[in-house]
């Protein structure tokens, strides 16, 4: 079996682990590909409600959770908390990124799998992650690079207003809406460099890895580019004299 074919076997699996049970069943965090998977299983398990989450905004590594209170009569909740890592003195602190966290993390022994999408806002970092591993993290990771480092869990109401992401306006021109054509201007490449992109699974539209470099972008479609960021298409603008277009998009800072 394909890692593909295990993941199906697994997911269909768990949908009927809570259809007979009659009790919310929890995957682990799944990457956009694997997001990909589950709905191309829609009709294998239509027979159970779910939804996915990541414990963030705009998350694209989430859980699934199979079930929902219509089909058991009480209300879910998710196994995932929300870590804040700040450094212990931030005048020495060094600036961090999004690697630096994860290699951190994973460096304690952690799997992947058991963690969500990483924000790094300033010198502070937000991880979700499985609330049964959130205990290990903030005893363990006590050191970034360089920089000394505390965790602590936030709540939901306060990971609301600390993760509101920081949007920037940026104006590309295009010839046309396509989903490769703006990429192509965004990142600078070539059409033909774009398409291996999308051939390669690097490029995400609204949590789920995209391949159909043709299709037209709609207001609001959030997507990624793996190594350049990710963005929110807001439309169209205005035209140019040679009938090219002005295209709106939000970056993600």
């Amino acid at each position: 079996m394909t890692e593909d074919d295990i993941l199906r076997a697994q997911l269909k699996d768990m949908a009927e682990r809570a259809y007979r049970q009659n009790i919310y069943v929890y995957s682990a965090f799944l990457n956009p590909a694997e997001l990909a998977i589950l709905d191309d299983m829609r009709q294998d398990i239509a027979h159970v409600d779910y939804e996915t989450y990541g414990g963030m905004p705009s998350a694209e590594r989430q859980m699934v959770g199979f079930g929902s209170e219509r089909m058991l009569g009480y209300k879910g909740k998710w196994p995932i908390a929300l870590i804040c890592i700040e450094p212990l003195l931030e005048k020495f602190a060094e600036e961090i990124n999004h690697r630096d966290i994860l290699g951190s993390v994973m460096n304690l022994g952690i799997k992947r799998s058991v963690l969500g999408d990483i924000m790094v806002k300033e010198k502070k970092a937000y991880i979700a992650c499985q609330d049964s591993m959130a205990s290990y993290i903030m005893e363990n990771l006590t050191r970034v690079r360089h920089t000394n480092v505390r965790c602590r869990v936030i709540e939901d109401g306060e990971a609301m207003q600390e993760l509101a992401p920081t949007l920037e306006d940026i104006e590309c021109i295009v010839a046309s809406p396509r989903f490769d054509a703006v990429i192509a201007a965004l990142t600078k490449n070539s059409r033909t460099a774009v398409s291996d992109m999308f051939k390669a699974g690097k490029v995400t539209l609204n949590g789920r890895v995209c391949e159909k470099t043709s299709l037209n972008l709609k207001p609001q479609d959030t997507f990624s580019v793996r190594g350049y960021g990710k963005y929110i298409y807001v439309g169209e603008e205005r035209e140019t004299r040679k009938g090219r277009l002005y295209v709106k998009l939000k970056a993600y800072k």
